[in-house]
Protein backbone atom coordinates (compact mmCIF):
# COMPACT_ATOMS: atom_id res chain seq x y z
CA UNK A 1 0.00 0.00 0.00
CA UNK A 2 1.38 3.41 -1.04
CA UNK A 3 0.54 6.19 1.40
CA UNK A 4 1.53 9.75 2.11
CA UNK A 5 4.47 8.51 4.17
CA UNK A 6 5.86 6.12 1.56
CA UNK A 7 9.47 6.77 0.54
CA UNK A 8 9.72 7.05 -3.23
CA UNK A 9 12.62 5.52 -5.14
CA UNK A 10 12.50 6.44 -8.82
CA UNK A 11 13.76 3.92 -11.35
CA UNK A 12 14.91 6.22 -14.14
CA UNK A 13 15.56 5.05 -17.67
CA UNK A 14 14.07 4.83 -21.14
CA UNK A 15 12.27 2.76 -22.24
CA UNK A 16 10.93 1.09 -19.09
CA UNK A 17 9.41 -2.12 -20.47
CA UNK A 18 12.38 -4.31 -19.56
CA UNK A 19 12.86 -3.00 -15.99
CA UNK A 20 13.31 -5.86 -13.52
CA UNK A 21 14.34 -4.07 -10.33
CA UNK A 22 10.78 -3.17 -9.16
CA UNK A 23 9.89 -6.88 -9.30
CA UNK A 24 12.64 -7.58 -6.76
CA UNK A 25 12.67 -4.52 -4.50
CA UNK A 26 8.93 -4.10 -4.02
CA UNK A 27 8.23 -7.69 -2.90
CA UNK A 28 11.13 -7.31 -0.47
CA UNK A 29 9.78 -4.02 0.92
CA UNK A 30 6.34 -5.58 1.31
CA UNK A 31 7.67 -8.65 3.11
CA UNK A 32 9.78 -6.59 5.52
CA UNK A 33 7.14 -3.95 6.16
CA UNK A 34 9.34 -1.19 4.76
CA UNK A 35 7.32 1.86 3.75
CA UNK A 36 9.04 2.41 0.41
CA UNK A 37 8.36 1.71 -3.25
CA UNK A 38 10.38 1.57 -6.47
CA UNK A 39 8.51 3.22 -9.35
CA UNK A 40 9.63 2.96 -13.01
CA UNK A 41 9.82 6.40 -14.62
CA UNK A 42 10.46 6.69 -18.33
CA UNK A 43 12.58 9.76 -18.94
CA UNK A 44 13.98 10.59 -22.38
CA UNK A 45 17.61 11.76 -22.57
CA UNK A 46 16.73 15.32 -23.57
CA UNK A 47 14.64 15.74 -20.39
CA UNK A 48 16.87 13.91 -17.94
CA UNK A 49 19.09 16.67 -16.52
CA UNK A 50 16.13 18.90 -15.69
CA UNK A 51 13.99 16.02 -14.41
CA UNK A 52 16.60 14.59 -12.03
CA UNK A 53 17.04 17.91 -10.28
CA UNK A 54 13.27 18.43 -10.00
CA UNK A 55 12.76 14.86 -8.76
CA UNK A 56 14.97 15.48 -5.75
CA UNK A 57 12.94 18.56 -4.85
CA UNK A 58 10.04 16.26 -3.92
CA UNK A 59 9.59 15.98 -0.16
CA UNK A 60 8.93 12.22 -0.29
CA UNK A 61 11.72 11.17 -2.67
CA UNK A 62 14.33 8.94 -1.05
CA UNK A 63 16.59 8.12 -3.98
CA UNK A 64 16.84 6.99 -7.56
CA UNK A 65 18.00 3.92 -9.42
CA UNK A 66 19.59 4.96 -12.71
CA UNK A 67 19.67 2.78 -15.78
CA UNK A 68 20.23 3.14 -19.52
CA UNK A 69 20.64 5.56 -21.16
CA UNK A 70 21.31 7.87 -18.21
CA UNK A 71 24.17 6.29 -16.24
CA UNK A 72 26.91 8.40 -17.82
CA UNK A 73 24.90 11.63 -17.98
CA UNK A 74 24.18 11.40 -14.24
CA UNK A 75 27.83 11.98 -13.34
CA UNK A 76 27.73 15.63 -14.39
CA UNK A 77 24.67 16.23 -12.19
CA UNK A 78 26.14 14.94 -8.91
CA UNK A 79 27.62 16.90 -6.04
CA UNK A 80 29.55 13.86 -4.74
CA UNK A 81 30.51 10.54 -6.35
CA UNK A 82 32.20 7.39 -5.10
CA UNK A 83 35.54 6.19 -6.45
CA UNK A 84 33.75 3.34 -8.23
CA UNK A 85 31.49 5.82 -10.02
CA UNK A 86 34.44 8.05 -10.94
CA UNK A 87 36.43 5.14 -12.41
CA UNK A 88 33.39 3.77 -14.22
CA UNK A 89 32.47 7.22 -15.47
CA UNK A 90 28.86 6.35 -14.71
CA UNK A 91 26.38 6.13 -11.86
CA UNK A 92 23.40 3.87 -11.15
CA UNK A 93 22.26 5.06 -7.72
CA UNK A 94 21.61 8.54 -6.34
CA UNK A 95 20.49 9.61 -2.88
CA UNK A 96 19.96 12.94 -1.20
CA UNK A 97 22.53 13.95 1.38
CA UNK A 98 21.56 15.64 4.63
CA UNK A 99 22.73 18.96 3.21
CA UNK A 100 20.70 18.56 0.02
CA UNK A 101 23.60 17.34 -2.10
CA UNK A 102 23.12 14.62 -4.70
CA UNK A 103 25.39 11.68 -3.86
CA UNK A 104 26.02 9.00 -6.48
CA UNK A 105 27.50 5.53 -6.56
CA UNK A 106 27.88 2.65 -9.00
CA UNK A 107 26.95 -0.90 -7.99
CA UNK A 108 27.06 -2.93 -11.22
CA UNK A 109 30.67 -3.89 -10.54
CA UNK A 110 30.04 -4.43 -6.84
CA UNK A 111 27.28 -6.86 -7.72
CA UNK A 112 29.51 -8.74 -10.12
CA UNK A 113 32.38 -9.07 -7.62
CA UNK A 114 30.09 -10.08 -4.76
CA UNK A 115 28.77 -12.85 -6.98
CA UNK A 116 32.22 -14.12 -7.83
CA UNK A 117 33.25 -14.15 -4.18
CA UNK A 118 30.04 -15.83 -3.06
CA UNK A 119 30.77 -18.62 -5.54
CA UNK A 120 34.05 -19.24 -3.73
CA UNK A 121 36.40 -17.76 -6.31
CA UNK A 122 39.46 -15.69 -5.38
CA UNK A 123 39.62 -12.13 -6.71
CA UNK A 124 42.53 -10.65 -4.75
CA UNK A 125 45.74 -11.42 -6.63
CA UNK A 126 43.92 -12.75 -9.69
CA UNK A 127 44.43 -11.85 -13.36
CA UNK A 128 41.21 -10.58 -14.93
CA UNK A 129 40.11 -9.67 -18.45
CA UNK A 130 37.11 -7.43 -19.06
CA UNK A 131 35.90 -7.26 -22.66
CA UNK A 132 33.79 -4.14 -23.06
CA UNK A 133 34.73 -0.73 -21.65
CA UNK A 134 31.26 0.82 -21.58
CA UNK A 135 29.34 1.63 -18.43
CA UNK A 136 28.97 -1.92 -17.14
CA UNK A 137 32.47 -3.02 -18.15
CA UNK A 138 34.02 0.07 -16.57
CA UNK A 139 32.08 -0.56 -13.35
CA UNK A 140 33.24 -4.18 -13.21
CA UNK A 141 36.82 -3.11 -13.87
CA UNK A 142 36.58 -0.57 -11.04
CA UNK A 143 35.25 -3.12 -8.55
CA UNK A 144 37.75 -5.81 -9.56
CA UNK A 145 40.49 -3.25 -8.96
CA UNK A 146 39.06 -2.32 -5.57
CA UNK A 147 38.88 -6.04 -4.70
CA UNK A 148 42.61 -6.41 -5.33
CA UNK A 149 43.25 -8.03 -8.71
CA UNK A 150 46.93 -7.96 -9.66
CA UNK A 151 46.53 -7.64 -13.40
CA UNK A 152 43.64 -6.27 -15.41
CA UNK A 153 43.20 -6.55 -19.16
CA UNK A 154 40.73 -4.20 -20.85
CA UNK A 155 39.49 -4.58 -24.40
CA UNK A 156 36.94 -2.64 -26.38
CA UNK A 157 36.42 -2.28 -30.11
CA UNK A 158 36.47 1.45 -29.35
CA UNK A 159 40.13 1.88 -28.42
CA UNK A 160 39.49 5.40 -27.13
CA UNK A 161 37.04 4.03 -24.52
CA UNK A 162 39.51 1.36 -23.40
CA UNK A 163 42.35 3.87 -23.13
CA UNK A 164 40.21 6.33 -21.16
CA UNK A 165 39.24 3.56 -18.71
CA UNK A 166 42.89 2.55 -18.29
CA UNK A 167 43.81 6.16 -17.50
CA UNK A 168 41.09 6.41 -14.84
CA UNK A 169 42.23 3.13 -13.31
CA UNK A 170 45.83 4.34 -13.28
CA UNK A 171 44.72 7.50 -11.47
CA UNK A 172 42.85 5.73 -8.67
CA UNK A 173 44.79 2.42 -8.56
CA UNK A 174 48.37 3.40 -9.51
CA UNK A 175 49.86 0.05 -8.43
CA UNK A 176 47.55 -2.00 -10.63
CA UNK A 177 48.99 -3.49 -13.82
CA UNK A 178 46.49 -2.49 -16.54
CA UNK A 179 46.81 -3.45 -20.21
CA UNK A 180 44.63 -2.69 -23.24
CA UNK A 181 44.41 -3.74 -26.87
CA UNK A 182 43.90 -7.49 -26.65
CA UNK A 183 40.84 -9.67 -26.10
CA UNK A 184 42.91 -12.85 -25.84
CA UNK A 185 41.65 -14.64 -22.68
CA UNK A 186 44.65 -16.96 -22.44
CA UNK A 187 46.31 -16.88 -19.02
CA UNK A 188 43.52 -15.04 -17.19
CA UNK A 189 41.82 -16.37 -14.04
CA UNK A 190 38.63 -14.35 -14.57
CA UNK A 191 37.16 -13.42 -17.95
CA UNK A 192 34.11 -11.17 -18.33
CA UNK A 193 31.88 -10.43 -21.28
CA UNK A 194 30.75 -6.86 -20.59
CA UNK A 195 29.55 -6.23 -24.17
CA UNK A 196 25.98 -6.43 -25.53
CA UNK A 197 26.98 -9.41 -27.71
CA UNK A 198 24.57 -12.20 -26.94
CA UNK A 199 21.47 -10.05 -26.64
CA UNK A 200 20.38 -10.86 -30.19
CA UNK A 201 20.23 -14.16 -32.01
CA UNK A 202 23.11 -14.51 -34.42
CA UNK A 203 25.52 -12.31 -32.46
CA UNK A 204 29.12 -13.52 -32.69
CA UNK A 205 30.75 -14.75 -29.49
CA UNK A 206 32.46 -11.83 -27.72
CA UNK A 207 35.62 -13.79 -26.86
CA UNK A 208 37.58 -16.63 -28.49
CA UNK A 209 36.37 -19.51 -26.33
CA UNK A 210 39.08 -21.83 -27.64
CA UNK A 211 41.62 -19.70 -25.74
CA UNK A 212 39.79 -19.93 -22.41
CA UNK A 213 41.18 -22.56 -20.01
CA UNK A 214 38.72 -24.86 -18.20
CA UNK A 215 39.99 -23.46 -14.87
CA UNK A 216 38.96 -19.90 -15.81
CA UNK A 217 35.95 -18.32 -14.10
CA UNK A 218 33.73 -16.66 -16.72
CA UNK A 219 31.26 -13.84 -16.15
CA UNK A 220 28.40 -12.62 -18.32
CA UNK A 221 26.40 -9.37 -18.13
CA UNK A 222 23.73 -10.10 -20.77
CA UNK A 223 20.39 -10.82 -19.07
CA UNK A 224 18.07 -11.52 -21.99
CA UNK A 225 18.49 -15.23 -21.36
CA UNK A 226 20.07 -17.11 -18.48
CA UNK A 227 22.49 -19.23 -20.54
CA UNK A 228 23.76 -17.16 -23.45
CA UNK A 229 25.59 -18.79 -26.38
CA UNK A 230 28.84 -17.57 -24.79
CA UNK A 231 28.06 -19.27 -21.48
CA UNK A 232 26.92 -22.38 -23.32
CA UNK A 233 30.32 -22.52 -25.01
CA UNK A 234 32.37 -22.05 -21.83
CA UNK A 235 30.18 -24.50 -19.91
CA UNK A 236 31.02 -27.11 -22.54
CA UNK A 237 34.70 -26.51 -21.71
CA UNK A 238 34.08 -27.12 -18.02
CA UNK A 239 34.42 -23.50 -16.87
CA UNK A 240 32.65 -22.24 -13.77
CA UNK A 241 30.58 -19.19 -14.64
CA UNK A 242 28.22 -16.47 -13.46
CA UNK A 243 25.02 -15.62 -15.34
CA UNK A 244 24.03 -12.02 -16.06
CA UNK A 245 21.04 -11.85 -13.72
CA UNK A 246 23.31 -12.75 -10.77
CA UNK A 247 24.93 -9.32 -11.04
CA UNK A 248 21.53 -7.68 -10.55
CA UNK A 249 20.59 -9.75 -7.50
CA UNK A 250 24.03 -9.44 -5.90
CA UNK A 251 24.09 -5.66 -6.07
CA UNK A 252 20.70 -5.15 -4.43
CA UNK A 253 22.00 -5.68 -0.84
CA UNK A 254 24.61 -3.00 -1.61
CA UNK A 255 21.88 -0.68 -2.90
CA UNK A 256 19.82 -1.24 0.26
CA UNK A 257 22.81 -0.30 2.40
CA UNK A 258 23.38 2.82 0.28
CA UNK A 259 19.75 3.88 0.77
CA UNK A 260 19.90 3.11 4.54
CA UNK A 261 17.36 0.30 4.36
CA UNK A 262 17.70 -3.05 6.17
CA UNK A 263 19.81 -5.28 3.96
CA UNK A 264 19.15 -8.89 2.98
CA UNK A 265 20.64 -11.93 1.31
CA UNK A 266 20.60 -12.92 -2.34
CA UNK A 267 18.84 -16.17 -1.43
CA UNK A 268 15.98 -14.26 0.16
CA UNK A 269 15.68 -11.98 -2.86
CA UNK A 270 15.53 -14.96 -5.21
CA UNK A 271 12.80 -16.51 -3.05
CA UNK A 272 10.50 -13.46 -3.11
CA UNK A 273 11.21 -11.89 -6.53
CA UNK A 274 8.33 -11.86 -9.00
CA UNK A 275 10.33 -11.95 -12.24
CA UNK A 276 8.39 -14.78 -13.89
Amino acid sequence: MITGTTKLIAHLGYPTESFKAPLIYNPYFEKKGIDAVVVPMGCKPEDFAMFLRLLFRLSNVHGALITMPHKIATMALLDEASTSAKVAGSCNAVRLGADGKLIGDMFDGEGFVRGVLRKGRRVAGARALVVGAGGVGSAIAASLSQAGVDNLGIFDANETAATALRERLNEYYPRLDVSTGSADPGGFDIVVNATPLGMRRGDPLPIDVSRIAPSTFVGEVVMTEKITPFLEAVRAKGCAFQVGIDMLFEQIPAYLEFFDFPTTTVDELHAIAKLS
